[in-house]
């Protein structure tokens, strides 16, 4: 292949099915290295990883987007193969997915994912995942069909280049607004999607980190689009403050007076805080147009993924 592989595998509690993924990825990818990052385990999640051969860090500080920080700052590849350890991904797929990446020379490969199986993708992960992945659309344009899917390849220059601000499950969200944002070349091959095995739990909560995961994409509609959402805030001031200024100019017209003092000077307030608003969103435009500018800067420094050998 020409290309140094690491299979970097996030887990929490997951010691049902840890020794089967190193083994399937192993066997799939016979020269990749597979490190586990351990996010503080109770059930001997490194003991059996490590018994099966795999590289095992440990990460205290609790949530899927922490170990993703800092798997991204120790691993040195030129591939990585990112999968959840709860033994639902296809390890067989892989191969499949990096030929496409090197192919193509592209920066991430989202595994997408399929099934039959009900109890595999839950109806309510499924809605959520539409309603959230939709969302995202309309903020940021092209985006992906599974926005959070735990199977991704990723490129050197993007897990480099990648900040990693966020802590929870919400990390997928910032996964996919990274490529979006930078307009990577990307891709999103369909995979198989199974059960977990019996007597394995799922970490994810569905309304608890579906709120997150909407709270991060509008936390960052308001970073990387600051006049769309500050515009939005200036128009809907100014709706309010005409709304409630309509009747008094009626009765001023009429009367010449002004009875309702308190609600002009609230007319005024919600102008007032209306252009701030405004202001704000066209400062703060060009300041993430420097930044984004910087970031594609410090992206391009790094080789992109080269060809198979």
């Amino acid at each position: 292949m020409g290309q140094k592989v690491a299979v970097i595998v996030p887990c929490y509690n997951e010691a049902k099915t840890i020794s089967g993924v190193v083994e399937d990825f192993r066997r799939h990818l016979p020269e990749a290295e597979i490190y586990v990052f351990d996010n503080n385990s109770t059930d001997g999640t490194s003991e059996v990883a490590h018994s099966v051969g795999a590289h095992v860090r440990r990460v205290p500080l609790r949530g899927k987007g922490n170990v993703i920080r800092r798997m991204f700052a120790d691993v040195e590849a030129d591939v990585y193969v990112m999968v959840d350890g709860d033994g639902t991904y296809d390890a067989g797929a892989a191969p499949r997915l990096i030929e496409a990446m090197l192919d193509e020379g592209l920066d991430m490969v989202v595994g997408s994912r399929v099934s039959d199986e009900v109890t595999a993708y839950r109806s309510g992960h499924r809605f959520g995942n539409v309603m959230l992945t939709g969302f995202a659309a309309a903020i940021f344009g092209r985006t992906f069909k599974d926005m959070l899917s735990g199977y991704r390849i990723f490129s050197r220059r993007y897990v480099k280049s990648f900040p990693a601000h966020a802590q929870g499950f919400e990390t997928e969200t910032e996964l996919a607004v990274h490529a979006l944002e930078l307009r990577m070349p990307v891709a999103e091959i369909e995979t198989r999607y199974g059960s977990r095995p019996e007597g394995s739990e799922s970490k994810l909560n569905t309304y608890r980190d579906g709120i997150r995961i909407l709270v991060t994409i509008l936390r960052l509609f308001k970073l990387e689009r600051p006049f769309a959402f500050f515009g939005i805030c200036f128009v809907l001031s100014m709706l309010l403050a005409v709304g409630l200024a309509v009747p008094l100019l009626e009765t001023y017209i009429e009367t010449g007076l002004v009875p309702r003092v308190p609600t002009a000077l609230l007319c005024v307030a919600l102008s007032v805080v209306g252009f701030l608003f405004l202001v704000c969103g066209l400062i703060l435009d060009t300041v993430t147009k420097g930044r984004l500018e910087a970031k594609r800067l410090a992206y391009l420094t790094i080789p992109g993924p080269g060809p198979r050998s």
